[in-house]
């Protein structure tokens, strides 16, 4: 027996044994914790994220409805047609159509 009276044995047994079960415990919790935070953070990243593109899609489409406005997109419309019209009789002032393309009674495919 030595001479403090304290045995090794009994040392590990009843200090460091139980202090490295601590400490294994405390550890083990640590590891848990910080995995479920990582999960949770993963989660709401993954949530933002989906409504930021719910977000960026929605804008795009209200930008493609709003951009140009309709009265113009009309307007700009009447006059093509307006133009493409005046196009059409010029086209058929200078090359009138004195025959029919296709001979009486033949159809396209001959």
């Amino acid at each position: 027996m030595p001479v403090t009276g304290l045995d090794l044995n009994w040392w590990v047994s009843v200090i460091e044994i139980p202090l490295l079960a601590a400490l294994f415990k405390l550890m083990w919790d640590i590891k848990r914790e910080l995995s479920q935070k990582i999960e949770h953070m993963d989660q709401r990243h993954a949530e933002s994220t989906s409504r930021l593109r719910d977000d960026l899609a929605a804008f795009k489409l209200e930008v493609a409805r709003s951009y140009v406005p309709m009265q113009m997109m009309r307007e700009t419309d009447r006059r093509l047609s307006i133009q493409l019209l005046r196009i059409e009789e010029k086209l058929d002032a200078v090359t009138p159509r004195s025959r029919p393309r296709y001979p009486a009674g033949e159809d396209f495919h001959g």
